[in-house]
Parts: structure tokens; sequence; C-alpha cells
């Protein structure tokens, strides 16, 4: 099975405020109406909605850059439903000094499932990169927020600072005015790995052990939980795990791992800019990424499209607590059609048996062999 498959618009890049809200999956976007090309100033997030994870209807642009704070393109951000269950977007802006910004967003009609219209809050930027050392133009892709041991809200934003890259966190009581933390909620020395630079599209969330339920952030955390944090750095989706330790109120990889070019991936092939969510309907952590075709530029304008989305897949943490599996969603098993059976073949040395009937094109081969004669066979 193909697992790259989505949705193919224009240039179409990192997932973004992923959410099922009102019985409806909701997948928003990097995206540029215009051309298949990334354009400074043209990004706006785009928007598709499913209620099955495999078949998408695309929406009009949710956020476009018409602000100060965004006029240079609305960026990478998170979706988080307040208590109430009301959703909100954090995402990053570029203004046209080259700061990075981040920004508030919410529905402008929570009763409308398809959420079409979003509102920009009037104190755009609700965080501006005011860290000493902090460089204005490497910050950016604020998290999906959860609940912090004062029972305030937490987020975390990629940042890079003189010497080292860091997930700096903030937090809120009510989601509109951000105070950050004395610490960062975790950091790296990039003084000696000129390979690992700035933390982007992060993401934290929380696992148990051995189980696939997933967990949802705003919820107290249970005992024997882990959690995993998420980065794209150096072309590839990388993740620590670890605990979030309440009291230090920071993220405490288990295993402390200096040059980043080590740490596991989320997957070792076209894989970046993930973004998971817990889906209350199923009770499961769902993550997707962006796959960047080997096109050139050119080929790209001539279809007229470039950027795919990965098929949602199930994350979880393995029973030793050491790395995150991962599997289509079960959703996926839809797309299983025209299934051709064969049974109790016996097949001699040198034997050939043909398959009719399969598009060969893309198909899922399952063989299972006993060996009647396994003494007799050849070394």
């Amino acid at each position: 099975m193909d697992w790259r498959y989505l949705e193919i618009y224009d240039d179409t890049e990192d997932p973004c405020g992923l959410m099922y809200y009102k019985g409806i999956y909701h997948n928003f976007y990097q995206y540029n109406p215009h051309c298949a090309l990334w354009c400074w100033g043209d990004i706006t997030w785009g928007h598709s909605v499913s209620t099955d994870l495999v078949n998408w209807i695309q929406l009009e642009p949710v956020i476009e850059p018409d602000n100060p704070s965004d006029i240079d393109g609305c960026w990478t951000g998170s979706a988080t439903i307040l208590s109430g269950g009301q959703p909100v977007i954090l995402y990053t802006g570029g203004s046209r000094d080259k700061c990075q910004v981040q920004n508030l967003v919410h529905p402008k009609n929570p009763s409308d499932p398809y959420l079409r219209e979003w509102t920009k809050t009037g104190n755009n930027p609700v965080i501006q990169p005011v860290v000493p050392g902090l460089n204005r133009s490497q910050f950016r892709d604020p998290t999906t927020g959860w609940i912090g041991p004062d029972g305030l809200w937490r987020i975390a934003v990629g940042a890079e600072l003189k010497s080292y890259t860091a997930a700096l966190l903030y937090k809120s009581e009510d989601f509109l005015s951000w105070t950050r933390v004395d610490h960062p909620l975790y950091s790296q020395n990039l003084s000696n790995i000129v390979e690992c630079n700035m933390w982007e599209c992060l993401d934290f969330f929380a696992v148990l052990p051995g189980n696939n339920t997933g967990l949802d952030m705003s919820a107290a955390i249970l005992r024997g939980t882990k959690h995993a944090l998420k980065m794209s750095v150096g072309y590839f989706d990388k993740y620590l795990i670890g605990v979030y330790d309440l009291k230090r109120d920071a993220f405490v990889p288990d295993t402390i791992v200096d040059d980043c070019r080590l740490w596991l991936k989320i997957d070792y092939g076209n894989f970046y800019a993930s973004k998971s969510f817990f889906d209350s309907k199923k009770g499961r952590r769902i993550i997707w990424g962006w796959s960047k075709e080997a096109d050139c530029r050119s080929d790209d304008v001539a279809k007229g499209w470039a950027g795919i989305h990965t098929i949602p897949r199930t994350i979880w943490l393995d029973s030793n607590g050491k790395q995150l599996l991962q599997w289509p969603v079960d959703e996926i098993e839809s797309l299983r059609t025209n299934e051709i059976n064969h049974q109790g073949l016996e097949l001699n040395k040198g034997d050939m048996f043909e398959i009719n009937g399969v598009d060969t094109f893309q198909a899922d081969v399952e063989i299972y062999f006993e060996l009647t004669s396994i003494n007799a066979a050849e070394p």
C-alpha cells in the first residue's frame, strides 16, 4: 500500500492545524494558491476536510497574509481545542523586516463544523521575539497547547539563539496573553554540530508504553506516561523520548545524545514537517507529514502543483518505551478492493505461478509458505 497519499493542490507543504471537530477531520496546511512554488508573501493556510481521513474536500483558504504581523506569509502553526470545545489556531507570521511573530485566530462561527471562516484577534501578534540573543528570523511554529502543572496553558515555539536551538516555553491563562517561562522546554547547544540547525515544526505529545491509545495533552497525565518531543531538522523529522517533569516544567530525555544526527527519525524516507493531533473520535493519536517530490521547479510549474501529504498514521510508543511505532489509520483499509486469493498451491523448484487480474501498478501481496520437506532443501 502506498503511504504517500492525501491531496495535491498548487504548492502544498507543511500540515498545520490538524484536528477533529464536530464530526469532521480538518487538515490545514501551507499553501500557495497562485502557483506551484513557495513564494514570500503568498503563503496562506489551505484547508481540506474529511469524514474518514481518506476522501478529502478542498475548501477556501482560511488564513491569508493581510496584516502587518503576517504580511510576508502565514506560516506553520497548530490548533488547540480549548476548555468548552472551541478550537483556536496559533501560527507564525512573517513581517516585512523578516521578523517572525506568533498570531492567534479563532473561528468566526464555532457552530459551523467545516470551520470555513476564521477571525484574527485584535492584539496580534500575541507573542513577539523579545528574547535576549534570539535570532528574530528564526522563531516559529508554535505547538498545540497543553495544560501545565499550575493549570495554565503551555505552548512551545522553535527558536535559534546565539549558540543553541530551543523549544521556548510560554504560558497563558486565556490563550490570548502569553508570558515566556524563564527556561526552555528543552534546548541543545549548536556550537560543535554544524548539521543541526534550528528546530522547526515542533510537536510535543504524551504516550503510554505499549499502548496505542492516544492521550489528550489537555487532560491529566497518567502514571507511567512518557512524552515525545519531535522537531524537523536537517531534512528529517526527529524525536526524543523522555518525561515531562512537572516540578521543573521541562522535558527530560531518557537518554541524552548531544549530536542530533544520532536521534531517531519519525520516518527514514521523504517525510518532513509532520504534525500530530489527538483524535477524540477514536481515542488515538494521528500524525502525517509533507513529502516533497524530486521534480525540479520548472516541472512543478508545468504540471501545476507541488507537494503531497502522507497517509495519516496512528502513532504510539513501543512496549519498551524507547521508540515510536506507527501504522496507517484503519480507514485506509477501505481502499483495498478486488482481492484475488489462491490457496493450496504446490510449487516445485523452478515453477512459476502467474496471478492474473491484478493491476501491478499498486498492490499488496501477502504470501504464506509451508515447506513440507525442509530436511531435503538445498542449503
